[in-house]
């Protein structure tokens, strides 16, 4: 494939509070990142200690139609050259989804060309295939938003989900000691921040699930210990800021090595014949650094190859959208009545697995 016959795709992000569009081609069977452009929020949502979703949907409009003329302009195409257009159609934020899926679908209808309608965690699921050419299958760490997930991608548009949280989501708990130990939005990057002048042996908080067959995961019981240690020696001083988060995030760290060796076990049992299996980590989790090398030893231990995105392409972005366009066309798995399809707020990878909290589908009590 020249230059010339090479396949071009726009795509657009607008799922939580980052604004993205990028353009990504398949080159002579290759991928190429030719823009990738996000404008964060975080300023605009730092002084309500999470995203509002209105404040959210309202900077998607502003900010989206110059965010896509600059990923053309970067990618030094027109709109003309663009052979479809990929847009995050769920789950998400409902009104940042609409922002994202009308723009995309004007521009598609105006282009005539094909409108590819991306699941937010696929888009995860498959940046490994853009950065490390993966192949399948493998194992997946979904550590995004309000999702914390085990899959096996056995291919696109193939997903079994192994194990889910059955209460917080590992970002969520991340964000919430933020908030209960004073630390600004976002929670994430603040706790690891203050964790490395910190004493990780300080307080002994709970591995929740260790042990147990289950592969699932658990992190409420976790947030709580830690709300109760700051609550027992408040007011909070920078060290006592620090050791908690330290402690915290060891805790984390243990916890997934033990919860995700259960996968590991299982898919070495399943695929004896991949002499090398590999796991992915993909979500905004993944780019933290702890979480990294916990893995990346474990799956020393187990014999795994070990794949994490870069820093940039694990929190929301729109390469990962285009790109999981790029595969969806590859795989014949475009819809043709795209035009019609109406943004999902919960979407699962898995369609057929019990719906449980943090699955992406909503439970019983949701």
């Amino acid at each position: 494939m020249s230059e010339q016959d090479a396949v071009r795709v726009l795509g657009i992000e607008t799922s939580c509070d980052e604004t993205a569009a990028s353009v990504v081609a398949l080159v002579d069977g290759r991928p190429r990142i030719l823009s990738n452009i996000v404008f964060s929020q975080i300023e605009a949502h730092k002084a309500f200690g999470g995203v509002v979703p209105e404040i959210a949907a309202r900077a998607h409009v502003e900010a989206l139609d110059g965010i896509v003329e600059a990923a053309l302009h970067e990618a030094a195409l027109d709109l003309g050259a663009i052979d479809a257009v990929a847009v995050t159609a769920g789950p998400g934020l409902i009104g940042g989804l609409i922002v994202g899926l009308m723009t995309a679908k004007a521009l598609a209808s105006v282009t005539g060309k094909p409108l590819i309608t991306v699941n937010h965690l696929e888009g995860h699921a498959l940046t490994a295939r853009l950065t490390d050419e993966a192949s399948f299958p493998y194992l997946l760490l979904l550590v995004s938003g309000g999702h914390t997930q085990i899959v096996l991608v056995r291919g696109v548009g193939h997903y079994e989900r192994w194990a889910t949280t059955i209460d917080d989501a590992l970002g969520e708990a991340f964000d919430k000691t933020a908030k209960l130990i004073g630390l600004p939005y976002p929670g994430g990057p603040n706790v690891e921040r203050a964790a490395k002048t910190g004493d990780p042996k300080r307080f002994a908080f709970p591995r929740p699930l260790k042990g147990e067959a289950r592969p699932d995961f658990s992190f409420s019981g976790l947030k709580t210990a830690v709300r109760q240690a700051a609550t027992a020696i408040a007011p909070l001083s920078d060290q006592d800021i620090s050791d908690i988060s330290a402690s915290f995030q060891t805790a984390i760290a243990e916890t997934l090595e033990d919860r995700v060796s259960r996968s590991l076990d299982r898919f070495r049992n399943e695929f004896p014949a991949i002499a090398v299996p590999t796991l992915i980590v993909a979500g905004g989790v993944a780019a933290n650094a702890t979480v990294r090398a916990t893995l990346m030893a474990l799956c020393k231990t187990f014999g795994f190859a070990f794949i994490a995105p870069p820093m940039n392409l694990c929190t929301d972005n729109a390469a990962m959208i285009a790109w999981a366009g790029i595969e969806r066309l590859r795989a014949g798995l475009v819809e043709n009545d795209a035009m019609h399809f109406v943004p999902r707020s919960r979407w699962p990878l898995d369609s057929v697995a019990d719906p449980l909290i943090g699955s992406g589908r909503r439970g019983p009590k949701a």
